[in-house]
């Protein structure tokens, strides 16, 4: 395993996002110009032969993401699994949704090709190769949309939002995980003792991400987090599998090049480690979810319990 194991900080902070006051100045967002969406491509691509042996933590959030339909009344005719990857998410939904169409869109061709071709005795997703921000489905058209671990790779959030707004139905679902700002702050203070160059990939808040939704018009938006620690060895590792799985910084302010061993053994040095000696990557995980423009009632009402 590349890791020695989850921590899951027990604190589960749920609300139904309502903005209280309003916003005073321009929405702020990853910056457009500064998120490489070829790197992010190119990133996948590579990572993709090996992607399901390496993103355990991946995959947990989605598993994660996945539980909540079971609170989630829909029988949808349409599901759109948005940044499929390798597809997990897109089996799962094949598998509870027996007369269900389901879509696999992501940006990397690669991905989408482990998913394998349809066949007359296997149903299996659609793959459509598409950037989330210019979704190529008719409006209304999709009554399901699940995402995981895929809006942290948008640039302009009210862009995403007004295309998911667009596909989804009136009645329509949108469930999805993605990764707070607190994510990899360990590895983030690392290398600020190092440089001042950007190292690490930045990541939208969730007030963000529930003002991007109530712009778009999309209905009720909750959101809650949680944090995960996963824990490391050396943070040589945790950079390592970073690599692997494509989730390296996309930044088109990132320096190119190799770094010169002596500059990553001043990270490793700088890097927090636990009392026993560990070295834990802090995941911030986002969920959300909104309806698209009716609110359908007969969503099953769910008290999360806090937990100190």
């Amino acid at each position: 395993m590349p890791f020695n194991g989850f921590q899951s900080i027990t604190t589960l902070v749920c609300w139904q996002y309502i903005r209280l006051h309003p916003i005073t100045g321009p929405e702020r967002c990853i910056d457009v110009d500064t998120l490489d969406k070829s790197a992010v491509r190119r990133a996948f691509n590579r990572a993709a032969a090996e992607y399901d042996r390496h993103a355990v933590l991946q995959h947990q959030v989605c598993e994660r993401l996945l539980s909540r339909l079971d609170y989630i009344r829909c029988q949808p005719r349409v599901a759109l699994d948005l940044g499929a990857g390798t597809g997990q998410a897109a089996r799962a939904l094949l598998a509870r949704y027996r007369g269900c169409r389901v879509i696999a869109a992501d940006l990397s061709r690669t991905m989408l090709q482990t998913i394998g071709r349809p066949r007359p005795w296997r149903r299996i997703a659609q793959r459509v190769q598409c950037d989330a921000e210019a979704l190529p489905f008719a409006d209304a058209s999709v009554d399901l949309l699940v995402s995981a671990s895929t809006f942290q790779w948008c640039g302009d959030l009210p862009r995403l939002f007004a295309e998911i707004k667009r596909v989804l139905s009136p009645q329509g679902v949108l469930l999805f995980a993605t990764f707070g700002p607190d994510t990899l702050k360990e590895l983030r203070q690392a290398w600020a003792e190092v440089d001042d160059a950007v190292h690490v990939h930045e990541f939208a808040d969730m007030h963000e991400l529930g003002d991007a939704m109530l712009n778009a018009g999309l209905v009720d938006p909750v959101v809650d987090t949680e944090w995960l620690h996963v824990s490391y060895a050396q943070p040589q590792t945790l950079m390592r599998d970073l690599k692997v799985v494509g989730a390296g910084n996309a930044s088109s302010r990132r320096r190119r090049g190799l770094r010169a061993s002596e500059t990553l053994r001043r990270v490793a040095s700088a890097y927090p480690r636990s009392a026993d000696g560990a070295c834990l990557a802090t995941y911030e995980v986002v969920y959300g979810h909104a309806w698209g423009s009716q609110l359908r009632r007969s969503t099953v009402s769910v008290a999360f319990d806090r937990r100190s």
